[in-house]
């Protein structure tokens, strides 16, 4: 392959990715003209991929687009163990019944992104669902407890006198075994997967492979701007989200946070990117350009520009949805006089989790009743007629006390 031609395919490949790791010995393969075998892990220990999931499938997409094999793994047999990467305290045990209804889901919202005819599905059971105990036993001599608490996680777990299981330890040389049965070239994941994505490299070299290259994705942060993007967390953007709500929630962004959106999810060229990033495009105009991409990505062009519409009409020229979620009071109509506390009646509404949270919301000035800001958490109204309920700018519902 001419230099330039495989300069092009490193800028492509190491566009976003926080670090490259055995740029040397895949640049051997890809002047040999190799197909390579890509592969990333994906543990189904939730029920819904999101967009930080999507950081490093994006990567995938684009290794497809260059011609190579990409390999989506899940992990259906590690997802029992518990990823320890980042944690500050062992993950809590799923079913297999968990798993498995959770891998089926990522195997079907994958193909939203990925190439199919170029995607190979695996799961890691394949191999060690049949590994006996001595198997498994021999795998776990070929690490050292000393190198395994070099891990930030298990060294601050351990420094703080919280505890870390046996199990924990096997994890990062689970994972790296995967690649060892994959025969894989390249490894993509989070940068906090480094550690377990080294440990590959390590277990390849001792079977006299050629090492796989380890290239690392920055870990998204979810709406809050603060936390890695989590379901558990609230701050995600689920890829099945409906296209409103999609819209919407990237719409919240902070400017500060589209930017990193537009690095690590956009399509956009460099030349776009320059601009906005240089404020030569007005944030909003491209908050808007951005949420219209993604949610076109998911849900195609058609539903993101009744998203956009809808959100035009709402937001910005404040009108209400013409598709406002209802909820029935269970009790029906209640006797003259009868009141109902707002903090019950969103919790009711599913409008919110918890009363403390619903508290805390209208603290913040984020709800309103009949249009009005709610400013006294211990508000009753009467349980008779029709109630809106709004929270903050996405959550809306209209509470019917008639049965």
């Amino acid at each position: 392959m001419a230099k330039k031609k495989l300069d092009e395919q490193i800028a492509t490949i190491t566009r976003g990715a926080a670090e490259l790791i055995g740029e040397d010995e895949l640049r051997a393969k890809l002047s040999a003209g190799e197909t390579l075998r890509v592969k990333a892990g994906f543990d189904p220990t939730s029920a819904d991929l999101h967009l930080g999931h999507t950081v490093v499938m994006e990567k995938l997409r684009q290794f497809q687009e260059l011609g190579h094999q990409v390999v989506f793994l899940i992990g259906d047999f590690t997802a029992g163990i518990g990823d320890p990467s980042g944690q500050s305290k062992t993950r809590p045990e799923l079913t297999p019944e968990q798993i498995d209804d959770n891998a089926r889901t990522y195997a079907e919202q994958a193909f939203k992104i990925l190439d199919a005819d170029k995607t190979e599905v695996r799961r890691n059971s394949e191999w060690f669902a049949g590994m006996s105990a001595a198997d498994m036993l021999a795998l776990a001599g070929e690490y050292t407890v000393s190198r395994m608490t070099e891990r930030d996680d298990f060294e601050k777990r351990l420094a703080a006198g919280d505890p870390v299981g046996i199990h924990e330890f096997l994890y990062p040389l689970v994972q790296a075994y995967d690649s060892v049965a994959l025969e894989a070239d390249v490894e993509v994941g989070g940068t906090d997967q480094k550690f377990n994505l080294l440990v590959g490299r390590d277990l390849q070299r001792r079977r006299g492979l050629t090492p796989q290259a380890v290239l690392t994705m920055p870990l998204i942060e979810g709406l809050d701007g603060k936390q890695k993007m989590s379901k558990s967390l609230g701050n995600a953007v689920g890829i099945s989200d409906e296209p409103g709500d999609m819209y919407g929630k990237l719409m919240s962004a902070s400017d500060e946070l589209m930017f990193r959106y537009y690095e690590l999810l956009s399509e956009c060229g460099p030349e776009r990117l320059d601009e906005i990033r240089q404020g030569r495009v007005h944030p909003m105009e491209a908050k808007k350009a951005l949420a219209a991409e993604l949610t076109a990505r998911y849900h195609g062009t058609e539903a993101a520009g009744g998203a956009a519409q809808a959100f035009a009409a709402r937001f910005q020229n404040g009108q209400l949805p013409d598709d406002i979620p209802e909820f029935v009071w269970p009790g029906g109509a209640g006797s003259p006089g009868e009141k109902v506390g707002i903090c019950r009646l969103m919790r009711e509404a599913g409008l919110v989790a918890s009363a403390s949270e619903a508290r805390r919301l209208i603290a913040q000035g984020a709800v309103k009743l009949g249009g009005k800001r709610v400013g006294d958490h211990s508000l009753e109204l009467e349980a008779r007629g029709q109630a809106l309920i709004e929270v903050g700018k996405r959550r809306i519902v209209r509470v019917s006390f008639e049965g």
